[in-house]
């Protein structure tokens, strides 16, 4: 149940009716009428700018059109008050039957409340990681890949049609170097002494796969040629990093639907495919670019190269795809990767790239626009950098991975569920500052402490009420007697619990998260701060025994929080706590 949804419908409705009284012209569009809530809650529990965007098209003055329409929605009972505020806006108060009515909903769906239909089934890739195949995932990874996840299932939560899919980047001169690099584990694995130069991987996580090298075709490749070797080599240690990389993945609970290799793009028809699609819009042509804007590299030369004309698609630049040597750029496999997606049907593209990838982003939609003739969006999302503290000071890099803190170095400090809320409790393309010490904080200043908190609180009070022989079944609790819900702070909770059909839906349509993390902090908060009320006012206490009835009826608006808590962990992909240790 979506209650700004109704109150939405109830406003049209009356427009509809200002309109057949003659107050309003025929044909005015209502599209750009919202209900929302309020900037302030104390001046009322939604807010709609009807009277804002209809003043012009009907030719009224705004304030005139919101005193026609408080009027006409102040006659139903779902409306206490309707006040114009400033040039035109009208601010709503809702009867308390509207808020219970959002109670007893959210108790008989659980954590369906607020899943919503929005997507109507569209079918939407996300593809998020894509890590190169040469090491363990670090946080950088572990940052998109808790991103990419919490937004597939939002997507999936709003009726969209999820595929997760990770593009493996093993078509390119990186996997050659983690192939010496192995090569040179195995070497080690016999007993040879053995020098990383610059360019190879020194981690120690190549000591095992040097090794599995060893057990599966012993001396055959020692002091061989690199002609001998290199492919099944490469092929060897690609499969054991992505054997890592899932493993890696699992612990933070990121399972794919879909690993696509680049590899396979190559000498398969699929790069040149792409490029003929393009090629027959007139799109694809050989010329020269021009210098890059700024100081001239002295390097720089003009050549003829094959390029994509990406500027009739919104990019500022022409884009090559072909060096004048005959090889293909990097961004040639990368449209016939994007063509394969637009090729399977989807309706939305999304891709989770690193903010090293920010000049990326133009090509690839100027892209997908040319190839699905702008049918299927794409929607770029950036995760910017992580930094990590510990003890006051930043967090140093891991010895096995070499270079860099792994996604395994992070979950093991502190947990997955831990890991995930905290990458989600700024946007995605903010810096976030990962303090060890302030994650594990039990304090409200700690976002994920003070969300769990909440849940625990709920699920030890209704421990309590079953001890006390208090019957608390999902039942009873539906059944309640909610009238007896009239204290500000209840309400206060109730109408936080009443959001978030709509927060969803917004999260939904931006492609934003985070949005979810902030709203769980939010409904936390008043959870926490009805309870402290309670040490003052015993009437708010959710335990009386010689009330039974209204026991129930607390107990039943803390099970809602309970509700959309687990909902909403559920999308970031975090476990509620049922108590806190």
């Amino acid at each position: 149940m979506n209650v700004f949804t109704e109150i939405r419908e109830l406003v049209l409705e009356m427009l509809a009716t200002l309109q057949a009284d003659g107050v309003l012209p025929e044909g005015v569009p209502f599209d750009n009428v919202a209900v929302e809530p309020p900037r302030d809650a104390a001046h009322g529990d939604m807010a709609t700018n009807a009277a804002m965007v209809l003043a012009k098209p009907a030719g009224k003055k705004p304030r005139d059109i919101a005193e026609a329409l408080a009027a006409k929605l102040t006659a139903d009972d779902r409306v206490t008050s309707a006040e114009v505020a400033g040039p035109g806006f009208l601010n709503l108060r809702l009867a308390p039957a509207i808020w219970q009515k959002v109670l007893r909903a959210a108790l008989e769906a659980g954590d369906d409340f607020g899943r919503s239909a929005m997507g109507q089934g569209a079918r939407v890739n996300v593809e998020y990681v894509s890590a190169n195949p040469t090491g363990p995932l670090h946080v950088g990874h572990t940052r998109g890949a808790v991103f990419g996840d919490a937004l597939a299932s939002l997507l999936d939560f709003t009726g969209h049609q999820v595929t997760r899919e990770y593009y493996i980047n093993d078509g390119g001169a990186q996997v050659d170097v983690l192939a010496r690099s192995v090569y040179l584990r195995y070497l080690e694995a016999h007993g040879q002494a053995v020098a990383f130069e610059d360019g190879t991987y020194p981690g120690d996580y190549l000591i095992a796969t040097g090794q599995a090298l060893k057990d599966k075709v012993g001396d055959a490749y020692v002091d061989q040629p690199e002609d001998v070797w290199l492919a099944e080599v490469r092929e060897f240690s690609t499969d054991a990093m992505m054997d890592l990389i899932r493993a890696d993945l699992k612990t933070l609970g990121v399972e794919m639907d879909v690993f696509y290799s680049e590899k396979s793009l190559y000498g398969t028809g699929r790069i040149e495919q792409a490029l003929e699609t393009l090629d027959a819009k007139g799109l694809i042509y050989e010329g020269v670019l021009e210098p890059p804007k700024g100081k001239k590299p002295e390097d720089w030369e003009p050549r003829e190269q094959t390029l994509f004309k990406s500027t009739e698609h919104g990019d500022d630049v022409d884009r090559p795809v072909k060096k004048s040597d005959g090889n293909w750029t990097y961004f040639a496999p990368d449209i016939a990767y994007h063509f394969d997606k637009v090729s399977r049907g989807f309706d939305a593209l999304i891709d989770v790239f690193g903010a090293d990838h920010g000049g990326y982003v133009k090509r690839m939609k100027a892209a997908v626009s040319a190839l699905s003739d702008g049918k299927v969006p794409l929607d770029i999302k950036l995760t910017q950098l992580v930094k990590l503290y510990k003890d006051g000071e930043p967090f140093k890099m891991s010895k096995r991975a070499g270079t860099f803190v792994t996604l395994r170095d992070v979950v093991d400090q502190v947990g997955s569920d831990v890991t995930r809320f905290v990458m989600l409790t700024r946007k995605n393309d903010a810096p976030l500052d990962f303090d060890f010490d302030k994650v594990l904080e039990q304090s409200k200043d700690n976002p994920v402490f003070y969300v769990q908190y909440a849940n625990a609180r709920v699920n030890s009070v209704l421990r309590k009420a079953r001890e006390a022989g208090i019957d608390v079944t999902e039942a009873t609790l539906g059944a309640a007697d909610l009238d007896q819900l009239a204290h500000e702070a209840q309400i206060s909770v109730a109408k936080k619990v009443a959001e978030w059909p709509r927060l969803v839906e917004i999260a939904g349509r931006t492609n934003e998260p985070h949005r979810v993390a902030f709203y769980l902090y939010d409904l936390a908060s008043e959870l926490h701060a009805l309870w402290n009320r309670g040490h003052d006012e015993p009437s708010l206490r959710f335990l009386d025994d010689t009330d039974v009835a209204g026991t129930q009826a607390k107990i039943a608006l803390a099970r809602t929080v309970t509700v959309v808590i687990s909902a909403g962990l559920g999308i970031l992909g975090v476990t509620p706590a049922e108590e806190m240790r």
